[in-house]
């Protein structure tokens, strides 16, 4: 790979994960099928569920909408670990400390899952035990760090207070959670892909699901191309669900994006995976690329579609690893983007009291890799008629505490806020004043269009109403991305769908003297 100057970001994002990869490549769903269980999402939750499924006998088909693991999955930091953030204490006081116990014992479950099936099968995926640090840089998050400490010993969790971290970095208080992993997500699943098709999986990418239809015993998942999947079950694995029922689930969460880089340092990395808990948020942990040790870090949390100049996260980003490491080159640049819950527990179970047989799983904040596979136990669990522990703490059902219900209400708000600007705001721009490699909200004949210049000076214009509900959708410099600001659906500068929960395209505006217009202005 080409080296890059240390203080130049590479001109395009790309998850490391995802490079020097043979990917299996599967065809798109073309006639209808009779399954025991249809799987929608190719993430870590879908490829675990049909590995658990296939393993029992059913007869199970995975849709995938893009790639398998190009989604979430494919952007992760990659930590499997049962510290995930100041969680426990809140827990304890929302829950209960039984909830909150069993919250650490589902994601130590999911880190035993995944180090069983490394061994077992002797993947080679850079699976590693490291110790997770949470540290704090002032005075009001080390007394957050000694509450969440006192919750570790109520709960039996195992811990350590530090007064410092091995980084030039103003430590007030850490704490360690010793025992954690780290891995190479995408050759641990590719092992699970492979097993599933051995065991009789069909996997279909290009396959997009749009709804689900109920026909006496059986569900019918229906594809935008017009085919049927017959089921006993259904399960929705997707970012969010595709299919929401009556949970209303986009609007009971909220979404937010976050910035990694993978860097050569020019100090040596001293092990650990490493979580500040102030603001802004910043992640770190060690990665080995061609050979060579390297480094991953990251955070900058916002919310999707506000915020500043996207490019702006990256940069800091860059800034706070020069800082910290020293920066030798700059590999790779890519973003994640996260659902979380009222309650910042996962939704993991029936997508309804009345609708048994469709499952879902989503929510999973920052933590994926646990979060994901504790989802895709319990999920296989519910279709084979097994009793699974953490079912009622997952359940989607659930009753919500106060501050849940207060969460609901300004998630709500804001959603409303947005959608209401949104149609009111006059475009600052005009395609005319674009640069190559730029985006922005433009006026076209009076109305409010989405514009972005590519490098060969080829101007794209999409309309920027979002597909979900309505919302005006906004500029992502940093990835060249359309995003909403409301339940967070991201679409290509072509309008072509990212993530959900919007299912259709942004309407591609076809103006043809747009398209041989070309500017000498140079871009990022």
């Amino acid at each position: 790979m080409e080296q890059i100057d240390q203080n130049q970001l590479p001109p395009f994002p790309e998850p490391y994960w995802r490079d020097h990869i043979n990917f299996p490549e599967f065809n798109s769903l073309k006639e209808d099928l009779d399954v025991d269980v249809v799987i929608v999402g190719g993430g870590i939750t879908g490829i675990t569920a049909a590995y658990l499924l296939t393993n029992e006998g059913k007869k199970v088909a995975l849709l995938e909408a893009d790639q398998l693991l190009n989604g979430t999955t494919g952007h992760t930091t990659a930590k499997i670990t049962a510290q995930h953030g100041l969680i426990y204490d809140e827990l304890i006081s929302h829950m209960g400390q039984t909830k909150a116990r069993l919250y650490y014992e589902a994601a130590t479950e999911a880190k035993g899952f995944i180090q069983n099936i490394v061994e077992e099968y002797n993947i080679e995926c850079d699976f590693k035990q490291q110790d997770a640090i949470m540290y704090a840089t002032s005075e009001q998050y080390a007394d957050k760090l000694e509450k969440e400490y006192e919750a570790y010993q109520k709960l039996n969790i195992e811990g350590e207070l530090l007064d410092d971290i091995p980084f030039n970095i103003p430590v007030t208080k850490a704490l360690a959670m010793g025992n954690q992993a780290q891995f190479h997500p995408l050759q641990y699943l590719l092992k699970l892909v492979s097993h599933i098709q051995e065991k009789g999986g069909k996997i279909f990418e290009k396959t997009v699901a749009v709804n689900v239809e109920t026909q006496g015993d059986n569900r019918i998942v229906h594809t935008r191309d017009g085919h049927r999947v017959n089921a006993n079950h259904v399960l929705a694995c997707t970012h969010i669900p595709f299919y929401e029922g009556k949970g209303l689930f986009s609007t009971r969460m909220y979404v937010e994006r976050s910035y990694l880089l993978a860097i050569k340092p020019k100090t040596e990395y001293p092990g650990g995976m490493y979580l500040n808990v102030d603001t802004p948020s910043r992640t770190m942990r060690s990665v080995t690329i061609q050979g060579e040790d390297m480094v991953i870090v990251g955070g900058e949390n916002h919310k999707t579609g506000q915020g500043k100049d996207t490019l702006s996260y990256y940069e800091s980003c860059r800034d706070f690893a020069d800082q910290t490491l020293g920066i030798e080159k700059i590999l790779y640049r890519w973003s994640a983007q996260d659902f979380t819950t009222l309650d910042k527990v996962p939704y993991i179970g029936k997508v309804s009291a009345d609708e048994p047989q469709v499952l879902v799983a989503t929510g999973y904040r920052k933590w994926g890799m646990t979060n994901g596979t504790i989802a895709g136990i319990i999920l296989s669990d519910l279709v084979l008629g097994k009793s699974n522990r953490f079912e009622e703490l997952y359940s989607p059902q659930r009753l919500y505490a106060d501050p849940s219900i207060k969460e609901f209400l300004s998630i709500n708000a804001d959603v409303a806020g947005h959608l209401i600007s949104g149609k009111f705001q006059s475009p600052p721009g005009s395609v005319e004043d674009l640069a190559r490699d730029e985006g922005a909200v433009v006026s076209i004949n009076g109305k409010r269009k989405g514009a972005y210049r590519d490098q060969e000076g080829t101007v794209h214009v999409v309309d920027t109403t979002c597909t979900h509900l309505g919302c005006e959708v906004e500029w992502n410099h940093g990835d060249r991305t359309w995003d909403c600001p409301c339940h967070g659906s991201r679409f290509s500068y072509e309008g072509g769908v990212i993530d959900g929960p919007a299912e259709k395209p942004l309407q591609k505006e076809d103006y043809d003297f747009l398209d041989t217009f070309t500017s000498d202005k140079s871009g990022y």
